[in-house]
């Protein structure tokens, strides 16, 4: 199943866990996920509520230790035990992303970093129940429109800071947002962390058949709009076949005055942008001169701001735009523990690959080869799905 988020009010951990709820992930079930973890002194209650005329979802999570700040690793240490282990991966990463993006912030220690406002024991509630919710609705992918910030401050441990905080913010590097005149902390950090976990990407609805549609409840009465997420679950078009195929755009410029340098940065640019894809090819001007194509593949919706940034960081007085139709398979992403770190494990119908950041970094931290981490990745991906991952080999010893 494919899961489309619309986030145009904003996003918290208790509106998507509401949406999902709203969806029809049985709330028992997701209860028991919570209880594996062991967590003591928790309440998780569901009950429908309107908002401007939208009738959602109010996910309701309380806690008997209302305590707001504790170490990164108390909340790590129940999430954990969570069961199932794909939801214990995806809560584990969300709340790792929220406890590096403030040891950046503040220069610490990212197992010990102390958590202020989200350090409370509701963030494993949402985090682990949202997770159950998703791998009990058989969702497979997530997709998310650009994220809507707000305008306000709030009040935290360090004083009284802008909204969205700043972790908010370093949390959402690379995703691309939008910004509406609303006075209100619209995403908050477990829901940037949530999102940056879950999403394979961000822009319109994916190629797919809606099914159900749910939308979960914030706690504030916006004055422009219903305070909620919407979430369409869907099955992908074309999964009885070869795959689903939507239009996009390639843009393309060449570029014959420009380091390898700042080819590279403007690809990453692009990406960060919102482009699909994005690389250089080699080429042959007039006049035999040595030089490069630049090119970006993007949905139709970010084509604009795409080229934008292209012609921003490359220099080009042109830009070419050919209309391309893609071929997508289903695919799903898994988390591998790797020594203590996690490592993203993308699947399709007929390959597994482990995302080459997360692996990187668990090779940095481990001291081994990249290929090491990657073949572990791969082999405890495998034990877990029960199966080898298609189109790769066995695990065997590691090398080197």
């Amino acid at each position: 199943m494919i899961l489309w988020l619309h986030p145009f009010a904003g996003i918290s951990g208790d509106m998507l866990l509401g949406a999902l709820l709203d969806l029809g992930a049985p709330l028992d079930e997701v209860r028991a996920a919570v209880a594996s973890t062991g967590l003591p002194g928790w309440r998780l209650e569901a009950r429908t509520v309107l908002k401007r005329g939208i009738s959602a979802t109010k996910a309701e999570v309380a806690v008997t230790d209302t305590a707001t700040a504790r170490p990164a690793r108390v909340l790590l240490d129940h999430i954990d035990r969570a069961r199932p282990q794909r939801a214990a991966r995806t809560a584990a990463a969300a709340v790792t992303a929220i406890a590096e993006a403030e040891a950046r912030l503040h220069g610490a220690d990212p197992a010990e970093v102390h958590l202020h406002e989200i350090g409370g024991l509701d963030t494993v509630v949402d985090t682990v129940g949202a997770a159950a919710a998703l791998d009990l609705l058989g969702v497979q992918e997530v997709v998310s429109a650009p994220p809507t910030l707000g305008r306000t401050t709030v009040a935290t441990a360090h004083g009284r800071l802008p909204a969205p905080a700043p972790a908010t913010l370093a949390l959402l590097a690379g995703v691309p947002v939008t910004g509406a005149d609303i006075a209100a902390e619209t995403v908050t950090p477990t829901g940037a962390a949530l999102l940056r976990t879950v999403a394979a990407g961000y822009g319109p609805p994916p190629a797919m058949v809606p099914v159900r549609t749910g939308y979960g409840a914030g706690t504030r009465d916006l004055p422009d709009r219903p305070n909620v997420l919407q979430a369409v679950l869907g099955e992908p078009v074309g999964a009885g076949g070869g795959g689903a195929e939507e239009p996009l755009v390639v843009l393309e410029t060449n570029v014959d005055d420009a380091t390898g340098e700042e080819l590279a940065h403007a690809v990453a640019a692009a990406l960060e942008g919102g482009a699909v894809d994005a690389w250089t090819s080699p080429i042959v001007m007039k006049k035999g001169r040595p030089a490069h194509t630049v090119h970006a593949l993007c949905r139709p919706g970010r084509a604009a701001e795409v080229e934008a940034l292209l012609l921003r960081h490359t220099g080009s007085l042109g830009m070419r735009r050919i209309s391309v139709g893609r071929v997508a398979l289903p695919r799903r992403t898994t988390t591998a523990d790797v020594g203590g770190h996690p490592v993203r494990v993308k699947h399709g119908p007929w390959h597994a690959k482990p995302e080459y950041d997360d692996a990187a970094r668990a090779a940095r931290a481990l001291g081994l080869p990249l290929r090491t981490v990657v073949r572990r990745a791969l082999a405890r991906s495998a034990a877990e799905d029960g199966a080898a991952p298609p189109g790769t080999a066995g695990p065997g010893p590691d090398p080197g």
